[in-house]
């Protein structure tokens, strides 16, 4: 395998939920701070799950960051390769990305395009439940060297980063994470984890349907279906 073979570096994840928007952070540190190959693709792949399996089928060498529960203290960095990254992913979820992200490299490996290199480069959380909330400092420090892993594995194949002087600026500037993390409101205007105002409200009670009807749909505490 040389320079040439094509490469996904992937974040996946949720910049909503505190931690868990580690993959996605990456990326964003490496859209902006790094020159590539033209045969390397950073991609911000959020929650979008089975979306990506084109991207998956199409990658010789797929590097994945994402927040991952081993188990270990908060902020610890982990890596895992190849056959073990779908069991990791699914070991102990924390939310439906991960789930759907093991379908991707499932269906990938059933339409025989599956990657011939495969490493996951995931932090141990320390906060999920902060809605709009930032990475806590114990995850955001394992941004970058999550990147000098990924780009001393990257080095075995040939390819190397070129580090940019002055930082491009993100396509969509709303995503900029100071920016986030400044701009975000106090929580007394904006609870952290479900706003009781809306959950107590005569409105939201009488729109659940009643139990037994038929209608029922499942939703977990992050609003996702």
């Amino acid at each position: 395998m040389n320079a040439q073979a094509a490469i996904l570096l992937l974040g996946i994840g949720n910049v909503l939920w505190a931690d868990e928007g580690f993959g996605v952070r990456v990326v964003e540190q490496l859209q902006r701070h790094y020159r590539l190959p033209d045969s390397v693709k950073v991609l911000d792949g959020g929650t979008q799950g089975i979306y990506l399996v084109e991207h998956v089928q199409a990658a010789d060498i797929l590097i994945v960051f994402d927040a991952i529960d081993y188990g270990l203290a908060p902020g610890t960095l982990k890596q895992i390769v190849n056959d073990d990254v779908p069991k990791f992913l699914g070991a102990k979820k924390m939310s439906l990305h991960q789930t759907g992200f093991q379908e991707v490299l499932a269906m990938a490996e059933m339409l025989g395009d599956y990657p011939r290199q495969l490493l996951l480069i995931g932090v141990q959380p320390e906060e999920l439940e902060d809605y709009g909330g930032s990475l806590r400092p114990c995850v955001k420090a394992q941004i970058q060297p999550a990147i000098e892993l990924a780009l001393t594995f990257l080095q075995k194949f040939g390819v190397h980063a070129e580090i940019i002087d002055t930082p491009l600026a993100l396509t969509d500037p709303m995503l900029d994470m100071q920016r986030y993390e400044q701009e975000r409101p106090t929580e007394d205007i904006a609870c952290r984890i479900g706003d009781e105002r809306v959950l107590l409200s005569d409105a939201f009670n009488l729109q659940q349907p009643k139990s037994g009807s038929g209608m029922e749909v499942a939703v977990d505490y992050r609003g996702q279906y």
